[in-house]
């Protein structure tokens, strides 16, 4: 099973200038809960923004950068690279960002993991838009902001709809 995590705003929005456009610890928790003991997929830049290998995870990091190099992280060339070598972990991958990847990877995943938040923020990178004929939401749960987590969001699930 292969499944996208993302959080985006009501249009789509994910990033600027390389960073999350917002500070959601409910969120973050709810990453780390459902990401903890597989395989995580992301671009060099995300993997920059982070600023360290994701802890109890194998970071799998894509780059076309020859002379790049960090210690506790798997770098491979390509999605296809990055997928084999996640299988051979474990069954469940994540696949964790940036926009590009999410571009390259919507058709190859089985599931999505949204967090929608109730924001219209600037950004520069964007979520694909999410096609309700190949898509079909199965789980949603909503929470307000509190003192820590600043906008609304909600937990959403999607699962690829099957072809007859």
């Amino acid at each position: 099973m292969t499944t996208i995590v993302v959080a985006m705003g009501e249009k789509n929005e994910i990033g600027f200038e390389n960073q999350l456009l917002w500070h959601l610890p409910k969120d973050l928790k709810h990453f780390k809960e459902i990401t903890s003991g597989h395989p995580v997929i992301m671009g060099r830049k995300t993997y920059e923004s982070i600023g360290k290998p994701l802890p109890n995870r194998t970071n799998i990091v894509i780059s076309r950068k020859n002379d790049w190099f960090e210690e506790g992280i798997l770098i491979v060339g390509s999605i296809k690279e990055a997928i084999k070598f996640a299988k051979k972990i474990d069954e469940e991958i994540f696949i964790i960002g940036g926009g590009k990847i999410y571009e390259q990877t919507m058709d190859l995943v089985d599931k999505l993991e949204i967090t929608l938040v109730k924001a219209d923020l600037e950004a520069d990178t964007f979520f694909p838009k999410i096609d309700s004929k190949i898509w079909k939401k199965t789980d949603e749960i909503c929470h307000e902001q509190d003192e820590k987590n600043q906008y609304d969001f909600c937990f959403q699930t999607y699962e690829k709809i099957k072809s007859e």
